[in-house]
C-alpha cells in the first residue's frame, strides 16, 4: 500500500517548549566561492574581511569570513526548525561574533527556545530563541537570540527527530576573536577609506548616498545559498496564497546585510571587527525592485586602548526614499514600535552596531 506523505519543516506556537534545543541539519563548508559571490552583492568596506594581507597583519591566519555572512547563515540554518511555519522575524537581539570563521571551516547550527508567548488572541504568539553557528572545532563563530511571530497550532507532519536530544554549549561573554583581545597591530598600507575612531563625535549623523536596488534572482539566488527554506522568499505560488505581500518578499537578513553595507564605506573603512548588533527590527517589508537607502547616528565612543575604540551607531534603511527626506521631524531614529503615531512607511530596517575602529595612524 502506497502511502502519501507531505512533509512540513518548521513548527507552530505549540511545537515549542522552553528550554528545547534544536541541532539544525544543515552541515555547511564556506567555500571560497560562497564567500565571493556574497562580497560580490554586499560590496562591503570593511578591510578584515576584504583582504588577507590586511587581515594576517592583524594576526589573523588569513581572511575572515564577513560576520554578516556568518549571521545569515546562522539564521537561514535555523528556519528548518523554528521560523519556516512564521509570520515574521521580530527582532535580532545580542549578535555577537566572538571568533574568526575562516573559508574551507564546516559550519552547523542550533537553536535553543528561551521563552514563548502566546497573543491575547491565542492565535499566534512570540518565540525567542538563542542560536549558536561553531565551526569543525566546536569554536563559536556566531551568536544571537532573535524573536519570531508563530502561528498558533502544531504541525502535524514534520518528521519525528530520529536524534538524540541536543544540548548547546555556553556561548561565553567575549566579542574579539583572540588575536584582537590583546593590542591592535599597526597596519604600515597608508591609503584606504576616511574615517578613524577620532573623526567620529556623539550626535554625528551620516546620511550615506548611495543607494541599492534589489534584484528579483539575486535575492533569491543568496536566499538559497545561505539555506533559508521559508517559501515566502522564493515560492511565488505560496506568496499569492500566504504572503502579505501576494509575491515574494526579501529574506531580511540580506536587507539588513545591505543597508549595512551602505554604510560602511563611511563608517567601518578602518573598521577592525563588528562587535556586535542588537535592537535590531524590520518595521516593513522589502520586494525585489525596492531601492535601499542608509543613514547613521553616532550614539556612544568608547576608548579601547592606544589604536582603536569603539563607535555604537544606530543604523535605519529605507525603501525607495532618502533618509535625509524622512529626517525633517527628527524622528527618523526613534523606534518604530514604540510610536503612537508618525510612523514611517519605508523604514525597512532599524538597528545597534557597535564596531571596533582604527585610531589615525
Amino acid at each position: 500500500m502506497t502511502t502519501l506523505r507531505k512533509p512540513e519543516y518548521g513548527r507552530r506556537l505549540d511545537d515549542f517548549e522552553v528550554g528545547e534545543v534544536y541541532a539544525h541539519p544543515w552541515d555547511v563548508t564556506v567555500d571560497d566561492g560562497m564567500v565571493a559571490l556574497f562580497s560580490a552583492s554586499f560590496q562591503d568596506a570593511t578591510p578584515t574581511f576584504a583582504s588577507r594581507r590586511y587581515a594576517e597583519a592583524l594576526g589573523f591566519t588569513g581572511r575572515p569570513v564577513h560576520p554578516l555572512l556568518l549571521l545569515n547563515l546562522g539564521l537561514s540554518f535555523s528556519v528548518h526548525d523554528v521560523s519556516e511555519q512564521a509570520i515574521a522575524h521580530l527582532a535580532y537581539i545580542d549578535v555577537r561574533f566572538p571568533e574568526a570563521c575562516y573559508s574551507g571551516d564546516t559550519l552547523t547550527a542550533s537553536s535553543k527556545v528561551l521563552g514563548k508567548k502566546p497573543s491575547a488572541k491565542g492565535d499566534r504568539g512570540v518565540v525567542e530563541v538563542r542560536t549558536l553557528v561553531e565551526n569543525q572545532r566546536g569554536e563559536i563563530v556566531c551568536r544571537f537570540d532573535r524573536r519570531a511571530l508563530i502561528r498558533a497550532g502544531s504541525v502535524r507532519e514534520r518528521p519525528a527527530n530520529a536524534w538524540p536530544a541536543a544540548t548547546q554549549s555556553e556561548p561565553g561573554d567575549h566579542f574579539l576573536p583572540a588575536p584582537l583581545r590583546e593590542q591592535i597591530r599597526p597596519i604600515g598600507r597608508q591609503a584606504g577609506f576616511s574615517g578613524f575612531f577620532e573623526d567620529f563625535s556623539v550626535g554625528d549623523v551620516f546620511f550615506h548616498s548611495v543607494g541599492k536596488t534589489v534584484g528579483d534572482s539575486e535575492h533569491m539566488q543568496i536566499t538559497q545559498l545561505c539555506r533559508n527554506s521559508h517559501p515566502i522568499h522564493f515560492d511565488e505560488l505560496y506568496c499569492k496564497e500566504s504572503s502579505f505581500a501576494k509575491t515574494r518578499v526579501v529574506y531580511g537578513g540580506l536587507v539588513m546585510s545591505w543597508v549595512l553595507s551602505l554604510t560602511s564605506r563611511d563608517l567601518a573603512g578602518n573598521a577592525v571587527w563588528d562587535l556586535g548588533l542588537d535592537a535590531g527590527a524590520h518595521p516593513n517589508g522589502t520586494l525585489a525592485g525596492d531601492t535601499l537607502f542608509a543613514a547613521s547616528r553616532v550614539v556612544s565612543k568608547e576608548e579601547l586602548g592606544p589604536n582603536a575604540g569603539a563607535i555604537t551607531l544606530r543604523i535605519v534603511g529605507t525603501k525607495n526614499r532618502r533618509p535625509a527626506e524622512l529626517y525633517a521631524d527628527g524622528k527618523l531614529f526613534d523606534t518604530e514600535l514604540d510610536k503612537t503615531e508618525g510612523k514611517i512607511p519605508e523604514k525597512v530596517v532599524e538597528i545597534t552596531r557597535r564596531l571596533l575602529v582604527r585610531r589615525r595612524p
